[in-house]
């Protein structure tokens, strides 16, 4: 009997699929996330692929913002040996995030805390802050727009907000283009199903 792959591989990272061994013991052991950090998402890719075209200067340190799973953070602690502060709100997220990150022989800093928690002693000593699929609800485009804000204003070198285009995050680039200039940009993983827009701020 032919058996099901318990991974695969995405931008040369090792993912766990969810019948992988041990993101099964995860959730039996009660780690049920609840802020849709349920698995992979493709923007992560999109980022990841984005990042890998457009980067001729390596960052030392990086903040994952709504980090979910990890991958595009655990991608820049892998590619570039940067210091990685993997930040979501939802602690149940964060075993499978270790995992992730275990998988890929890289470690990453696990941070618990909010989009308003990341504040601008963080960002001013902070490289790059990124983000992939972030803004997916209504009431979570304040706080994004509201944090891209303190680290254009703490000097945080790139900022870089992968999105499939959804409705509030459209909104939240729109605002952060028009206060601060910047880019947003279509992208496409060639060979994928993934694609959607990067909001791109060069802040050095």
């Amino acid at each position: 009997m032919r058996k099901h792959p318990i991974s695969k591989t995405v931008a040369g990272l090792t993912v766990p699929f969810a019948r992988h061994p041990e993101v099964r013991r995860l959730k039996r052991n009660g780690h049920n996330p609840s802020i849709h950090g349920t698995k992979l998402w493709g923007s992560g890719h999109l980022l990841i692929d984005f990042i890998a075209s457009n980067s001729s200067l390596a960052p030392t340190s990086v903040i994952d913002a709504g980090c979910g799973w990890g991958l595009a953070g655990i991608w820049c602690a892998k590619t570039f040996g940067a210091a990685v502060a993997s930040v979501d709100a939802d602690r149940c997220v964060m075993p499978y995030l270790e995992l992730t990150a275990q998988l890929n022989d890289v470690s990453v800093n696990p941070i618990v805390a909010h989009f308003e928690d990341i504040d601008e002693n963080i960002l001013g000593a902070t490289d790059w802050l990124i983000g992939s699929d972030i803004c997916f609800w209504d009431d979570l485009a304040e706080p994004v727009t509201e944090m891209i804000s303190r680290a254009i204003d703490s000097g945080t070198k790139r900022i870089l907000i992968a999105d499939p285009q959804r409705a509030p995050f459209l909104r939240v680039a729109e605002a952060i283009l028009s206060g601060y200039g910047g880019e947003l940009l279509e992208w496409r993983v060639k060979g994928t199903r993934s694609s959607g827009v990067i909001l791109v701020i060069e802040n050095a």
